[in-house]
């Protein structure tokens, strides 16, 4: 076959780049019954590796690709720091890609594929369904091993490390009805991220079983925005406890609530459910559900470790551990 390339090797013989550059530069080190795959299709294809080709597998440098949307968030930066402590333990160069949900996806994927990286971390949980199908297909057309970080998709195939938000968020939402709390606002972003929705399904569980009215507030992380949204809040909505998918957003509301007279926590009781360092700068010092987000990028990253040496995987997706530190903005 005329300009054969190693991505066609790597699609028909169904195996990454990096297996099929193994096989050419160090065929000791991939098992016989895929070496034998990989060299009946090349001789099939006629493929005849070029320089570039035969430099993948022998190159000095693994790269991770870390694909994201917002690297200002306080969570976003605690999940680098783990992925990053454990790339310098094996010593991975890492590039950084920040995809919004308005770029065009299949451009911004076809650029991310072409710096030919060796595995992807995605940590962007801001795109749509389809875009993330868009972004996931692109991953898997080019056999470059992923693992979302904190992020969630259907397709239970693809590698995932995160917590069980929904059983979080339900436990915590219960926690407070149960200490007399009726009316328990669920303080949410306007725009829908996967973390978010598996949240709100936990706080939508506990309400629903406790023979409750849910009530979500869609509001902004942008705390110049939401400080306005619950002023307005304010003026027509009864509540005594709240629930809030960031702790800033949390803090924000707790800090107008304190404007309007309102005592914390003996007449509003609030959670949030990050425990990221701006809990404890707030005062009162807030309640969270604490997210082990450093933990969820240092297993990510030892998780796509695992899957770019192909080595055994027992689960694919890794629910961490979580608890509840309770602190001044409620009762108990």
């Amino acid at each position: 076959m005329a300009n054969t390339t190693i991505y066609d090797v790597a699609g028909a013989a169904k195996v990454s780049l990096a297996t099929v550059s193994r096989v050419m530069n160090n065929p000791e080190k991939v098992n016989p019954e895929t070496r034998e795959k990989v060299l009946r299709v090349i001789k099939e294809l006629g493929y005849r590796p070029n320089a570039i080709a035969r430099g993948l597998a022998s190159r000095k440098t693994t790269t991770i690709g870390i694909i994201l949307a917002d690297v200002s968030r306080s969570a976003t930066a605690q999940l680098l720091g783990g992925i990053q402590d454990i790339a310098k333990k094996y010593e991975y160069s890492i590039k950084i890609f920040s995809i919004g949900n308005d770029e065009d996806i299949t451009e911004a994927m076809r650029i991310v594929i072409a710096e030919q990286i060796d595995g992807i971390l995605f940590l962007n949980d801001e795109l749509e369904k389809e875009q993330m199908k868009i972004a996931m297909d692109a991953i898997k057309d080019a056999m470059i091993p992923v693992v979302l970080s904190n992020v969630f998709y259907d397709d239970e195939d693809i590698p995932c490390v995160a917590i069980n938000y929904e059983n979080a968020t339900y436990e915590i939402t219960k926690q407070m009805l149960e200490y007399g709390r009726k009316n328990v606002y669920f303080f949410t972003t306007a725009r829908r991220y996967s973390v978010n929705t598996q949240k709100e399904v936990g706080y939508l569980d506990a309400m629903k079983e406790a023979g409750l009215e849910p009530k979500i507030f869609r509001t902004s992380g942008d705390v110049s925005i939401n400080s306005l949204h619950f002023k307005e809040f304010f003026q027509n909505n009864k509540i005594d406890g709240a629930i809030a998918v960031r702790d800033s957003i949390a803090i924000s509301f707790m800090n107008v609530a304190q404007d309007h007279g309102v005592k914390i926590p003996n007449d509003i009781s609030v959670v949030g459910l990050q425990n990221t360092k701006y809990a404890i700068l707030s005062r009162p010092t807030l309640t969270c559900v604490d997210t082990p987000v450093y933990d969820i990028g240092a297993v990510s990253m030892r998780l796509l470790t695992k899957f770019m040496k192909q080595e055994e995987v027992a689960h694919n997706r890794v629910l961490l551990p979580y608890r509840f530190i309770r602190r001044n903005t409620t009762n108990s």
